[in-house]
């Protein structure tokens, strides 16, 4: 019955074909006549109106504050295998996504057999991370002597950013179980992180990556993705909390939280964070997204 609604009988284009990331806030995705719409009361760049959207030629729609989505616009992205993401303002959480993951395994069995460390890829893969955070490769081998160097590291990181925005630095100081208890800076810190976290979803969720498997992280049930946040640390996290702080002072514009999600989020889309964390994912597992379905 209906064969043919929606267009479930066309074939789907390969994602190695398509574009990337298609952002969408406060409007209506919707089918109409076999056609996916987008109904915006406008948004940055995009005017108010009703666009015709080419969901065949992107990879992942990423829906953010304000939207809703049809039923039968959940059923034409599923079946041509077009990811949606629901996210925060700016990509700065992660909510939800489908369907999930890329349409192959590839760079996800990259994981998983670097993550076994059969053959010794599981320290190559942290070495790559450090050596992205470190602007280069260092010899060690051994994890805890690359902790020793990156915490060594972001002590002057730290410090000198302080200097630079203005801030009052004491350290960094963070009780998990209760994060707000301790000095604005390292609270700003703290909402940051989090943010950076949620681009860090939202990358591992195109890309397929399994978040539990992490190579730098290892309990948290989403290590990975703490692992590539932390690629970020030095341009976005620590530099978006202390220009919020900065920012905030003076004059009250409410809690720090709301102004450290909007600075991150100004940091995130300015500097195309989530590409980027999905180009160094690839670059990690020396993976691309050319695979076939299995």
């Amino acid at each position: 019955m209906l064969k043919g609604r929606l267009g479930l009988e066309t074939a789907r284009i390969p994602h190695v074909d398509r574009h990337g990331l298609l952002w969408l806030n406060r409007g209506k995705l919707y089918v109409e006549d076999g056609t996916l719409h987008f109904a915006t009361a406008g948004m940055g760049i995009l005017q108010k109106g009703d666009y015709t959207i080419p969901f065949q030629m992107v990879t992942n729609i990423l829906i953010g504050p304000g939207c809703t989505v049809s039923h039968d616009a959940l059923r034409l992205l599923a079946r041509h295998g077009t990811g949606l993401i629901a996210v925060g303002e700016d990509g700065v959480r992660f909510y939800a996504s489908m369907p999930f993951g890329a349409p192959h395994s590839k760079l996800a069995r990259q994981q998983v057999r670097a993550w076994i460390d059969e053959d010794g890829t599981r320290i190559t893969v942290a070495r790559k991370m450090y050596a992205m955070r470190l602007g280069e490769l260092v010899p060690h081998s051994e994890i805890s002597v690359l902790r020793g160097i990156e915490g060594a590291r972001m002590k002057e990181l730290y410090q000198g950013l302080a200097q630079q925005y203005g801030i009052e630095w004491r350290g960094r100081f963070y009780d998990r179980s209760h994060p707000d208890a301790t000095d604005v800076p390292n609270q700003a810190i703290n909402h940051a992180a989090t943010a950076v976290e949620g681009a860090a979803m939202i990358a591992a969720a195109a890309t397929g990556m399994i978040p539990q498997l992490g190579f730098i992280h290892e309990d948290a049930g989403i290590a990975f993705v703490l692992d590539i946040a932390d690629l970020y640390r030095d341009s976005v996290t620590i530099p978006a909390a202390f220009a919020a702080v900065k920012e905030n002072r003076g004059k009250y514009r409410g809690p720090i939280e709301r102004a450290v999600r909007k600075m991150t989020g100004k940091f995130i889309r300015r500097n195309k964070v989530v590409p980027g964390m999905i180009d160094r994912i690839k670059e990690l597992f020396d993976g691309d997204d050319s695979g076939g379905h299995e």
